[in-house]
């Protein structure tokens, strides 16, 4: 089993998850994260930091499509191993739902 993470992260990229993980499988997009399944240990340790409840474990998804989606994306998008700062309009959105289509496919450019 792996960690994903869903819908509730976009357009807000908090990134505590990433300064607790002990394999750096965080794949950083321009509006959210993706943890990359090949991975992931499955040690949980990222899933209290998420302020936003933003990754669940595989078997507890409600929409299979975010594995798929992380898989994905964690091919393309270049790691983050430290923690930065939430986007400038992450506490506007943070409560939002059904957000899928502000998700932004190009990778982080930093």
């Amino acid at each position: 089993m792996t960690y994903v993470v869903t819908e509730a992260c976009i357009r807000c990229k908090y990134t505590d998850c990433v300064s607790v993980c002990p394999v750096d499988c965080f794949k950083e997009g321009a509006n959210m994260l993706v943890i990359d399944p090949d991975e992931c240990i499955d040690c949980a340790v990222c899933v209290p930091e998420c302020p936003v409840n933003a990754i669940v474990p595989e078997d507890e998804l409600a929409d299979a499509a975010w594995l798929e989606l992380n898989t994905r994306y964690a091919k393309l998008w270049p790691e983050i191993t430290a923690q930065i700062a939430p986007l400038a309009d992450a506490e506007a959105w943070k409560d939002v739902t059904s957000k899928r289509d502000q998700l932004d496919p190009a990778p982080a450019a930093r």
